[in-house]
Parts: structure tokens; sequence; C-alpha cells
């Protein structure tokens, strides 16, 4: 699994403000609603892509078939789909997005030629890791919940 730093994956949360979650599922049970239900109550717009549920309302936002269905910038693609289908969504999220910024991959999905395609074109590339796990680690939460999370603070 790649290593990232503490300071690059703040870096990358603290400057994106808008999500578009590739997979996201209508299932209030599965990952991908908490997680992008999550960081839409953090204060970031998360733009909901699945083509099963195109046209439905989730997190404020209308659920788009495709990354190319939307018109506003994108900071980040957050991938939820198995590691052999991220490509043409790298490819897609390219085309649609000159000032794209980041591609996340979730916990377990990886694509090392995706990933390269992406940094090419100096996009910064998360794989095999969850925002809402590290958001809650970096900026202290789970240290509420009596996590070791290898971050000193003072706001226990």
């Amino acid at each position: 699994m790649p290593d990232y730093s503490d300071d690059f994956l703040k870096t990358i949360l603290r400057r994106t403000k808008v999500i578009a979650v590739v997979g996201v599922s209508m299932n209030p049970v599965r990952p991908s609603y908490y997680v992008a239900r999550y960081l839409s109550l953090k204060g970031y717009t998360v733009i909901p892509v699945n083509p099963g549920h195109a046209g439905k309302e989730l997190f404020g936002q209308t659920v788009r078939a495709t990354l190319s269905e939307i018109s506003e910038p994108v900071d980040i693609v957050d991938i939820f789909r198995r590691s052999e289908a991220v490509p043409p969504i790298v490819e897609e999220a390219l085309q649609a997005f000159p000032e794209l910024k980041t591609i996340w991959m979730q916990i377990g999905v990886q694509n090392p030629e995706a990933a390269e395609a992406a940094q090419a074109r100096g996009i910064e590339v998360v794989m095999n890791r969850c925002p809402k796990i590290e958001y809650q680690r970096l900026f202290g939460e789970l240290r509420m919940g009596g996590f070791a999370t290898g971050i000193i603070s003072s706001k226990l």
C-alpha cells in the first residue's frame, strides 16, 4: 500500500471544497453512502455519481449518471468502484475537470496505471484510503472514540 504523509493528506482535505463520489449508493448502510454523507456534513459539496440513481436527490444534490454531467469544478474524484473499473473513470475525470486536484481511490481500490496517468497530468493520487477515516484521524475525531491515531494534540 502506498504510504502517504499526514501533511500530504491534510493539505488535500483542507484545500478541497467539492468532491464527486463515483459509485455512491442510496442505501444508508453502504460505506459509499455514509462516507459521502459524512463528508457533506463536514462542509464539503458532495456530488453523487451513479448511473443507476441518476436524477434522484442525495445530500442536497442531484445524482449524476457520469462525471461528464457535472458542470461545476471538482477538487476530488472519490472512487467507490472495483480497481479494474478505475481507468475509464480517471480518463473521464481528466477530460471533464481541467482544474481537478486529486483522484482518491477508496479502501481496497488501487490502479497504478490510472494513478500514473493522473500524476502525469499533475494530479495527486491517493489509493486504498478513505477520506472519512483520514479526516477523522487527522482532525481529532477518532481520539474522542479512544483510538490511538499517532497524532499528538491537546484536543481531548
